[in-house]
């Protein structure tokens, strides 16, 4: 037996074949040789030996930098955090409209589920049927005027409260839709409905609105079956007031705004009757089916052909107030507040159209009178504008004056008669502020305006809430007083008198009087709410920030 070596192994002494190695590799047992220097290949890029690099670093200002306060340990969670999203809650007890208004400001996923049982069974009434039912009372509400964040939110509470959670409705001038998405796997099921007839009734409104409280109440199990029946009488229900009442009320309305500025008796009768006769014409106008733009511009001619007649008669009477007070039930008001209530809002496609309605009303009036008083002064009317200007001094005649020229406006306005009480005081409280600020300490009249409507709609939105029912009511006919009916009539007589730059000077002024009055109206509804309670501390109104510039 062979005795193996101690090294290693017997197969590391076995010879290798010229196969089994390069022909580079020198043989075993000789030292390999060191390259010499020049040999080496270096690259140009190269760190020298015993020079340590430099750890890379983020440029300065970089967007991919990390602020110098980050840690890791305290960093903001990405996406949904370990504990979860905080729950929104909504106080029951606040008025549904701020609640829905809240819900509207979040987006789909952060709203809060129903915490009430359904109004039906398990299964819940028909979608179809549902969204039907929403569009409907949003077209009443559109219809008579309600701002487009009221509709929306409208919309969002009747769908709500029948269990559909995941709606989105969205309203423009005259177009209503909602769309309802089951789940994120659901096919969306959209219905829309277009207004195509306008109305002012506030009955009605408010008959709607109570339909809207009974639907989001608790105490309250209506079925879409009874809320469709409720709907069909609200639309079935005669207007409270004749049309001879109507057209008494425009009469006493022009005669009211002629004693408020500085008319007597007579000047009362003539602008009545001038007020009366242009009422007539636009409702003739209206039977035969012309635009409203038509109707606006007859209703404008009467009563400045009545202080025309004046004039030529040479009476010693105010012919300016004649034509003023005619101007004065005309003036849209009611769709002003509401074109500038919806662009503060940020609902500006419905803004532009109705500031757009508001200004096609405003040129027929100016139309209207423009022509009567163009042929005038062909006639030699000597009409004194500085009549508008001077300003006369009647405290208790003209907060009389006011207080009837608001009675008669809610009259026009189709108003129920327990809500024609508050809007006249309402009324009469904004002259005396008026009043006090433009006439007895001299300030500037838009200022005054601005805060007297501030004053309207700060009380006209808390009685509302007391009531649970809309604001316009109690806000649109006490802004009658404050509405810029003398500005627009000295605004067309400079015209008619070849005056451009003072006659459009004045009509600016009477742009900026009708914005302050619509600015007012909201601010003061919004300091309301900001008072009252508010929906719930985690759910709070948030605003739109993309026109913060970023």
């Amino acid at each position: 037996m062979v005795a193996e070596p101690e090294d290693g192994a017997p197969e590391d002494r076995k010879p290798q074949s010229d196969e089994a190695r390069s022909a580079f590799v020198p043989p075993a047992g000789v030292e390999k040789p060191v390259p010499a220097e020049e040999e080496h290949p270096t690259s140009e890029f190269a760190l020298p030996s015993g020079l340590v690099p430099e750890p890379p670093q983020e440029p300065e200002g970089s967007a991919f930098a990390p602020p110098a306060t980050y840690s890791a340990k305290s960093s903001p969670p990405a996406f949904t955090p370990a504990y979860g999203v905080p729950m929104v809650r909504l106080s029951q007890d606040a008025p549904w409209q701020d609640r829905m208004r809240t819900m509207l400001r979040l987006p789909v996923g952060e709203r809060p589920v129903p915490e009430a049982p359904r109004k039906e069974d398990e299964s819940g009434p028909s979608v179809p049927r549902v969204l039907d039912l929403a569009l409907r009372i949003g077209e009443l509400l559109l219809a008579g005027g309600e701002g487009a964040e009221d509709v929306e939110a409208s919309m969002f509470a009747i769908c709500r409260s029948y269990g559909l959670d995941r709606v989105e409705p969205t309203v423009t001038f005259t177009l209503l839709s909602v769309t309802y998405q089951p789940s994120l796997v659901d096919d969306p099921v959209t219905a829309n409905r277009t207004v195509r007839r306008r109305g002012t009734d506030y009955t009605r409104l408010a008959a709607v609105y109570q339909l809207l409280a009974d639907i989001n109440a608790q105490a309250h199990e209506v079925s879409p079956e009874e809320a469709y029946r409720r709907l069909a009488e609200i639309r079935r229900n005669r207007h409270p007031y004749p049309g001879w009442a109507l057209t008494a009320a425009a009469g006493v309305l022009a005669g009211a705004a002629s004693v408020l500025l500085g008319g007597g008796p007579t000047v009362f009768f003539v602008a009545a009757l001038g007020a009366v006769l242009g009422d007539r014409l636009a409702w003739l106008f209206a039977g035969r089916g012309m635009p409203e733009f038509y109707q606006f511009l007859v209703a404008a001619m009467p009563p400045a052909a009545m202080g025309v007649l004046l004039t030529l008669l040479h009476a010693d009477l105010r012919p300016s107030a004649v034509i003023t007070g005619g101007l004065f039930a005309l003036i849209p008001g009611r769709a002003l507040v509401a074109a500038v209530q919806d662009g503060l809002t940020g609902f500006y496609i419905t803004a532009s159209a109705r500031l757009l309605e508001v200004a096609y009303f405003f040129v027929a009036i100016v139309v209207g009178v423009l022509s009567v008083l163009y042929i005038a002064v062909q006639f030699g009317a000597e009409l004194n504008p500085e009549g508008v200007l001077r300003p006369v001094e009647r405290p208790v005649v003209q907060i009389l004056a006011s207080m009837v020229l608001c009675a008669t406006f809610a009259i026009l306005l189709q108003q129920s008669r327990a809500t024609v009480l508050f809007a006249t005081l309402n009324g009469g409280v904004a002259w005396v502020v008026y009043a006090s600020i433009a006439v007895t300490a001299e300030a500037s009249a838009v200022m005054a305006t601005a805060v007297a409507a501030g004053l309207v709609g700060l009380f006209g939105q808390l009685i509302a809430r007391y009531h649970h029912t809309s604001s316009l009511p109690y806000v649109t006919a006490a802004i009658g007083p404050l509405l810029p009916g003398s500005a627009t009539y000295f605004g067309v007589l400079a015209i008619a008198q070849h005056n451009l730059d003072q006659g459009f000077a004045s009509l600016a002024k009477a742009a900026a009087l009708a914005l302050a009055i619509a600015i007012g109206v909201n601010l003061g509804s919004e300091l309301a709410r900001l008072f009252m309670q508010a929906p719930g501390a985690a759910a709070a109104r948030r605003a739109a920030k993309r026109t913060r510039g970023f």
